[in-house]
This record gives C-alpha cells, sequence and structure tokens, in this order.
C-alpha cells in the first residue's frame, strides 16, 4: 500500500494530506510552542484513556470536589461574608465561558449547534466570587487582564492572589461543566479572537476545562497573545498525557503554586466581570 504524505506550510500551519488507500484525510496544526515545533492533528478527540480509566478520573473528580467543598465550608462563609461588605454587588457572579468540544465523540451530548460549532466547544456559565467592581467593563467591554488591575476590589485582589475565587468552580465541575484538571476555560469573545490568531488554538478543548491545569502550574498569568501562545503548548501537551496520575501530580503543584506571591496565577485572558442582572440566559441559548 503506498503512502503519499505531503506537508504544506501557510504562515504556520502545516495541512498534512494522509493517503493509505482509501483512508480519510486528516488535518495536522504545526505548533511552534516554547517546547518545540510539532505537528498535531485538529480532530476534536484528545487521548482515549480508555473505559476503566475514563471512570476513575471522573470518581477522582467527584472525591476531590465533595472534600474540598466540605473542607473549605468555613472559607467559603468568610469570603462571603468579606465580598459582601466590602463593596456592593453580588458574592457569586457568573460569566460565559466555552467548554468541551464534543465533536466525534461516542458521547454525542452537546455535539451539535450552530454556537457550538462557531466556538469550538459548548458554552456554560461559570461561578467563581466577584473580585471585581460591578462595572469593572460595562464601557469598555470585555478587555485583557492587567497585573494589580485597578478594577478589582481589595478583597478581590487578596482572592485572587491565592486563588480562592476559584472554589465555586467546584460546582461546575459537580455539573459536568468542568473537571478539577484542564485547560483554563475562556471567554466567548476572546476564543473567537485567540483561534485567529494562534494556531491549534482549538485543540486545547479536546478536554474538559479545568479548575487548575498544567499550563497554569508551570506559567504565570496570561496578560496577551503571546502570553497565550506559549501557554497553549502546555494545554496541548496536557491534552497528549492526561491521566489520572497525570492529574494528581498537577494537583499536588497546585498548592505551591496558590502562594506565590511574585507569580501571578492564570484565570485566562480578561479577567471576570460581574454578569449584567439582563443576562442571564443558560449556556446555548
Amino acid at each position: 500500500m503506498s503512502t503519499d504524505d505531503r506537508v504544506k506550510d501557510l504562515g504556520g500551519v502545516a495541512a498534512m494530506r494522509l493517503r493509505q488507500g482509501g483512508a480519510a484525510r486528516r488535518r495536522f496544526v504545526r505548533l511552534d510552542g516554547p517546547r518545540g515545533p510539532r505537528l498535531e492533528s485538529e480532530g476534536p478527540m484528545g487521548r482515549d484513556v480508555g473505559k476503566i480509566e475514563e471512570f476513575l478520573l471522573r470518581a477522582a473528580n467527584f472525591v476531590v470536589t465533595v472534600m474540598a467543598l466540605i473542607i473549605l465550608l468555613p472559607v467559603i462563609l468568610v469570603i462571603a461574608v468579606a465580598v459582601r461588605l466590602d463593596s456592593p454587588g453580588p458574592i457569586i457572579y457568573r460569566q460565559l465561558r466555552v467548554g468541551l468540544d464534543r465533536r466525534g465523540r461516542t458521547d454525542t451530548r452537546d455535539s451539535t449547534g450552530r454556537r457550538v460549532n462557531d466556538l469550538g466547544g459548548r458554552p456554560f456559565m461559570i461561578y467563581k466570587f466577584r473580585t471585581m467592581r460591578v462595572d469593572a467593563e460595562l464601557d469598555s467591554g470585555p478587555v485583557w487582564a492587567r497585573l494589580d488591575d485597578d478594577r478589582a476590589t481589595r478583597v478581590g485582589r487578596l482572592l485572587r492572589k491565592t486563588r480562592m475565587d476559584e472554589i465555586p468552580q467546584f460546582l461546575n465541575v459537580l455539573k459536568g461543566d468542568m473537571a478539577v484538571v484542564g485547560p483554563r476555560p475562556e471567554r466567548p469573545n476572546f476564543v473567537l479572537e485567540l483561534r485567529k490568531e494562534i494556531d491549534g488554538y482549538r485543540l486545547r478543548n479536546r478536554v474538559k476545562p479545568g479548575i487548575t491545569g498544567w499550563a497554569q502550574v508551570n506559567r504565570p498569568a496570561d496578560v496577551s497573545v503571546s502570553d497565550v501562545r506559549e501557554k497553549v503548548d502546555y494545554d496541548i501537551e496536557y491534552v497528549r498525557r492526561r491521566s489520572l496520575w497525570f492529574d494528581v501530580m498537577i494537583m499536588l503543584k497546585t498548592l505551591p503554586v496558590m502562594f506565590e506571591r511574585d507569580k501571578p496565577v492564570d484565570d485566562g485572558v480578561g479577567r471576570d466581570q460581574p454578569v449584567p442582572p439582563h443576562d442571564d440566559q443558560e449556556p446555548g441559548e
């Protein structure tokens, strides 16, 4: 059986056509991240961990989430009171993010729909403790994050430094929108922008987004497209290496990172903004 491999470079994107008799064509992108150039398939599937390991991953996510919520309950109550007293506005806010791309999976829930196709993943509402003023992006709209952001409240700055503003996302894990470990979910506005700027960006949606991730424990917070480009390489590496033990290692590495004051921890591009009162639509609407 003859094999005809042709690679054509188009501005950093490598299109590879593999012909093996009647084999289907596949498209690849070339990733030129800090961890070296390579080709990655554009297909939506992540590493096939098998049914048993997938079950163990889900079980571990559930156990870790329940234990975290129980242990952190006193902290949650203190944070809720502090956020309420520090500035006017809700304690918890919701914001639209882009999640798992299920296209091509045997589990085809949410695998179709124009909005999912446009964004490369299923939209969902993420939960966080509010760390910004209610009017933070009222006039500007979604903007890039800034270190020492003056839009953040006093309590919000502390929550960000320790990542405790992420605690409500354990509810997203229970709902099935997120995992404890995975690429950070991004806002739709920035997903559309970053897919144009970064080759292979959509590959990170092969797995569920996470509260923490391989990129977050290796790189500081991103405040520009160039920063995100470096972190995408780590996200793709996680997709390839995803396993129960890799998740456990990332969780353990997250703990010291939380308290490294000189190394801000990522929360995705363009930090949080309170969702306006009228913006209460459910994901996918």
